[in-house]
């Protein structure tokens, strides 16, 4: 018999976690005026209002001075040459272009648990994990925020406090990529001219890119638009961001970075990978731009510096992946949805680019019919792959199940449970999305199955099973 062990921890949103961003204004004719109006105040005015604004604000925020410097440099062109504020001046030019975002106020949710890559100071039999979670604010605009615990040897779970304080990353605006790298993209792109790649240096920035394209139509007199277009497009979705080492994990918030995913990232797979004795942090997660859906992958070593890229191919266009914690036969494996309802497993020896599945599992029965998928990456047990999975049934319910796959080839699905394990009681019911409980990842620690679960799109908690109980009842004939 299965024993699912609620805990009483909810993670709840909390409207006063706010990130300072860059106010963007689309009118250039509006910007001009604000310029021109703070520049035309006196000094003392200009001293006294920055001041003030400074006095009800910094003390919220991390780095406050140097983001309104930043976002000062975002409309330094429409300052005139001759009129260069002082440095009271660029500060309050910065503070009309700038607004705190409540990144977590609507949702706290869709969770995912990895092991955390500092395990020192602990008791015999704990555990230090690193919680990712779905935030969402404003206009559900979805970001990703951490959180950090440890779970002892008996499976009770403690959530370390969370700062008020959060920061954005800073990002690399000038990455430079290889010329094979960008190649590999381009070929994605039916109208790119692969041409320009002779013109290219082995290595390059989207700034250089666009310049000797520029360069060569000039020359040429070809138009190259649609593959400036495509360039833009590779370097946007494919960047590196990082924060201060010093800025403990629980305040960083990685919010959209990129036109692709300028509505929200999200659901957020994260799983702890070793490959060649090199260990890594693999997510998948889906990048929203308000109209389409892009899968992509963040991937970091120590949650300081991470890389955001693009998957591409004809395998990834459906969303909720996760990625097995090894490779698979010498390839990269992915457990995915296709058709929006149906489980797929597929591989790949190239980590962005996936071109074929397979359909291991598709809805039967009752509580399942409208659609199924992944509760995140699988663990690896003695008796297989579990993978735990939600379904969705009358009403849009949504119930977390679990599937056990061959350990040597997961395309073959040994079991899977006749019944949902976890369902929305009472108590969870209720949210922004009512009768859900899902989640994006899990944690085998000893005997305990840990699963940190979303509540109705709105908080997020977490329930314990023991992994022999439901073992057993997967393999019970």
């Amino acid at each position: 018999m299965i024993t699912v062990t609620r805990t009483n921890i909810r993670i709840e949103p909390k409207p006063e976690r706010v990130i300072p961003l860059y106010l963007k204004i689309k009118d250039k004719t509006r910007i001009e005026r604000i310029v021109s109006d703070v520049l035309s105040l006196d000094e003392k005015t200009v001293e006294e209002t920055c001041n003030r604004v400074l006095s009800e604000f910094e003390n919220r925020h991390i780095g406050f001075r140097q983001i309104l410097l930043k976002n000062y440099d975002s409309i330094k062109a429409y300052v005139p040459s001759h009129s260069e504020p002082s440095l009271s001046g660029k500060l309050l030019l910065g503070l009309y272009f700038t607004k705190e975002y409540s990144v977590e106020y609507t949702a706290l949710f869709n969770p995912s648990i990895v092991i955390h890559p500092d395990q020192n100071g602990l008791k015999n039999g704990e555990v230090r994990f690193i919680l990712s979670l779905r935030a969402t604010g404003e206009g559900h605009i979805s970001s990703i925020e951490f959180r950090t615990g440890i779970i002892s040897r008996a499976g009770e779970i403690t959530i370390d406090p969370s700062p008020s304080k959060l920061v954005g990353p800073n990002k690399n605006e000038n990455s430079k990529y290889s010329k094979d790298f960008v190649k590999k993209r381009a070929g994605f792109y039916n109208d790119f001219n692969a041409s320009v790649f002779d013109y290219l240096p082995e290595q390059f920035s989207i700034q250089e890119a666009l310049q000797k394209i520029d360069g060569v139509t000039a020359n040429n007199q070809n138009n190259l638009d649609s593959t400036k277009k495509a360039l833009c497009e590779i370097f946007d979705t494919n960047y590196n961001i990082s924060f201060d080492a010093g800025i403990a994990i629980s305040s960083r918030v990685i919010f959209p970075a990129s036109k692709a995913e300028k509505t929200g990232l999200e659901d957020l797979r994260f799983v702890k990978i070793s490959d060649h004795d090199k260990t890594r942090y693999l997510g998948t997660f889906t990048a929203y731009n308000g109209r389409k859906i892009r899968s992509k992958i963040i991937e970091t070593e120590d949650f300081i510096s991470f890389r955001i890229r693009s998957l591409y191919g004809k395998a990834v266009l459906d969303k909720g992946m996760a990625f097995f914690p090894e490779k698979i036969n010498g390839k990269y494996a992915l457990i995915s949805r296709q058709g929006g309802e149906s489980i797929s497993i597929m591989f790949s020896e190239d980590l962005y680019c996936w071109d074929t599945y397979k359909i291991i599992q598709k809805p039967e029965r009752e509580w399942e019919l409208l659609q199924i998928g992944n509760c995140g990456s699988p663990v690896k047990t003695a008796y297989g792959w579990l993978l735990l999975t939600h379904a969705v049934g009358p009403l849009r319910k949504y119930v977390i199940s679990a599937t056990l796959l061959d350990l040597n080839n997961p395309e073959i699905v040994l079991a899977t449970l006749g019944k949902p394990l976890i369902i929305p009681n009472t108590d969870e019911r209720e949210g922004y999305v009512p009768n859900v409980v899902y989640s994006c990842g899990f944690l085998l620690h000893f005997e305990h199955l840990i699963i940190p679960y979303a509540i109705s799109d709105s908080i997020t908690s977490f329930a314990r099973i023991n992994i022999y109980s439901l073992v057993d009842e997967l393999l019970k004939k």
